[in-house]
């Protein structure tokens, strides 16, 4: 208790930063397994994020490789006042002879993703069911060190977000991406990490100066996704706190997830979560 009154105390006795705060369409497209294109209700998230005031969308690789999607996107973040801000990206990055159709399938979705206006690439490297070799390691690094100046040429950051798998076994996966690329940027989400046992407050402290992005979620004292950041019992204030330390100057996003069925509209625990985050956060 006396941590997140230091911590909550410090959020309130700084500046307001201006952090801006995306949504991740995860909750859309978990409706269509194993696909995940929520390409057919893209529309409503759009509307649901206007609604709650979020300052833009990161889209997911496969709504951007439908050849309208440029189009079809563009269309609705003008009419919605949206942006798309970014997207994020999987591939078996790990596995060289996957190598080839990677590249080509990333360049079409970077391509697409810079005529949208997006500035931020979240790219997890693959769970390979297993600990990595180094020689997988080795390849994974290969291939990111062809995607990060092909996002560079587009105006992109790439970034490398992470599930369980990056983090587990004592950051096993990131820190062999980090020894063969230290100085690549990060977009961790919070939630991952604590589920991966990892702290996040030791992580923004350790890696902060390397993070541009971060994904938001929140989960209840027996490890469920809440409906909303913030009902939960993950410490945001702590990470706030962390946060201002480092003087955390990125993009974050709220990624909502259900493990049951939400009990209000979704655009509802959408505004709900916005205005907590931007509360604790002290984000303008």
């Amino acid at each position: 208790m006396l941590g997140s009154a230091f911590g909550a105390a410090a959020v309130a006795a700084g500046k307001t930063q201006k952090v801006k705060l995306s949504g991740h369409i995860w909750a859309y497209a978990s409706k269509f397994p194993p696909k995940w294109d929520s390409t057919p209700v893209i529309e409503q998230a759009f509307a649901d994020f206007r609604f709650a005031g979020l300052d833009g969308m990161e889209l997911m690789e496969v709504n951007l490789r439908h050849n309208d999607a440029v189009a079809h996107l563009g269309s609705l973040a003008e009419q919605y006042k949206v942006p798309v801000t970014g997207a994020s990206y999987n591939g078996s990055m790990w596995d060289s002879e996957k190598h080839a159709e990677i590249l080509d399938d990333a360049a079409l979705v970077i391509s697409r993703l810079q005529q949208l206006g997006g500035k931020t690439f979240g790219v997890s490297v693959g769970d390979a069911g297993r600990i990595k070799t180094e020689a997988e390691l080795d390849a994974q690094a290969q291939l990111l060190n062809k995607l990060i100046p092909l996002c560079d040429k587009h105006g992109i950051v790439l970034n490398l977000h992470n599930h369980t798998y990056e983090v587990k076994n004592s950051l096993h996966d990131l820190k062999g991406t980090l020894s063969r690329i230290p100085g690549i940027k990060l977009g961790p989400d919070l939630n991952w990490l604590i589920r991966g046992g990892v702290d996040p407050v030791w992580f923004i402290h350790t890696y902060g100066k390397q993070m541009v992005y971060m994904h938001l979620r929140d989960q209840d004292k027996n490890g469920r996704w809440t409906e909303t950041v913030g009902s939960g019992v993950t410490d945001f204030n702590k990470i706030a706190a962390a946060l201002r330390e480092q003087n955390f100057s990125g993009r974050a996003a709220v990624e909502l997830a259900f493990d049951d069925p939400p009990s209000h509209p979704l655009k509802d625990d959408w505004k709900t979560s916005v205005d907590f985050i931007r509360k604790t956060f002290n984000w303008a």
